[in-house]
This record gives C-alpha cells, sequence and structure tokens, in this order.
C-alpha cells in the first residue's frame, strides 16, 4: 500500500496475531526511525523514545504483564486477562513508547511563559509518533493494536530492559504477522462530529 488514505483506512486494532516474519526485522527498525524522525514535536522538543522488543525480549514484556495483573485481578476474572495478553505475546514484536521527562523538564524551564503546556504537548506528540508508528506498521501487511498496562507495569519494565528514570511508559503496541481480521469498524457519523465553516 502507498496511498495515505488507504493505509488510513487499514489501520485497525488486530489482536488476531502471530510471529509469522512477513517483514524483516530491519525493515520495521527502519519504519520506527523514520517515524520517529518526521512525527512533529512541539517546539521541535523531540522528547518521544521507543523500545523495540523482538524474540524473548517481546515475550518476557508480556510474561510481566501477566504475572503483574495476576496480582490484581481477581482469580475468577483472571483467564480473560490470561487469554489477552497470549494474543499479544503471540505476536512478532512490541513497541514501548515513552516520553523523556528530562526534556520537558528542560523546556518548562527555558518557556516559562508556556510551563503549563509542556506535559500536555509532549502527550499529543506521543500520540502522533503512536499514530505513525502503528500506520507505517499497516504499510507493510503487519496487524497491531495500542495497549495500556502502565503504570503498573513500570516498574518491572524499567529494571528488566534497563530503561532510563526519566522515561515515562505511555503506551505498548504489539504487533505481528495478520491471523485473523477485526470486526466491523463502529464509528459514530463524521457529520456530528466535523464542522466546516467558510
Amino acid at each position: 500500500m502507498n496511498n495515505f488514505n488507504e493505509i488510513m483506512k487499514a489501520r485497525r486494532s488486530f489482536y488476531n496475531i502471530g510471529a509469522r516474519e512477513v517483514v524483516e526485522k530491519e525493515r520495521i527498525k527502519s519504519i520506527i526511525e523514520d517515524a520517529m524522525l518526521y512525527s512533529p514535536t512541539a517546539m521541535n522538543s523531540q522528547s518521544g523514545r521507543v523500545v523495540v522488543l523482538f524474540d524473548e525480549n517481546h515475550a518476557k514484556l508480556w510474561s510481566i504483564v501477566k504475572e503483574t495483573l495476576k496480582k490484581v485481578v481477581p482469580e475468577n476474572a483472571f483467564q480473560a486477562t490470561s487469554d489477552k495478553i497470549d494474543s499479544f505475546a503471540a505476536g512478532l514484536g512490541t513497541v514501548l513508547f515513552y516520553e523523556d521527562t528530562e526534556v520537558v523538564r528542560g523546556l518548562e524551564k527555558q518557556f516559562e511563559l508556556y510551563k503549563d503546556n509542556f506535559v500536555p504537548w509532549s502527550y499529543q506528540s506521543s500520540g502522533m509518533l503512536q499514530y505513525t508508528v502503528w500506520t507505517g506498521l499497516t504499510s507493510e501487511g503487519l496487524g497491531a493494536s495500542l495497549q495500556h498496562y502502565n503504570p503498573l507495569i513500570d516498574d518491572e519494565v524499567r529494571k528488566t530492559f534497563g530503561i532510563p528514570d526519566t522515561y515515562k511508559l505511555m503506551s505498548q503496541m504489539p504487533f505481528g504477522s495478520v491471523e485473523g481480521q477485526p470486526g466491523a469498524r463502529n464509528a459514530s457519523p463524521v457529520a456530528e462530529r466535523v464542522t466546516v465553516l467558510s
């Protein structure tokens, strides 16, 4: 796919993913690096950071998630949670999205007048980076979804993968080969959500 509108429409939350290497790891790395280089950031802050996990590191992440949730999810409800986590672990890899809080704090000090805006702007930049990566993976025929097990897993993930203390975990994006299609898209009418004034 090379038409942006078509890629945008094809981007969905794929939960049924596998580890078939339909795209080389180097190509995935390149997509993520390009997304990092070309996604916009407020005042060119470039506060986004990513950690890409493959193979045993990918499996280790979802093991951490499962063990962490086992401590807080009621036993009679844990099987559904476990199955969901296993579906992410079945994929090819995971992208961890971070924001470097040291960069954000530096901008707050440097631009005192706008200090209350830098955290929201950081989150907006992260969202754009996540969307760009997700769309890039879609363009290569990969399925992905966006998960948020932070902050429950933050400390263990930081310790396991040597993540700097200044990095704030924003989301996790498991990805892999498409092994099943998502359900029908459920969207509110666009006319109710877009106003055009001329």
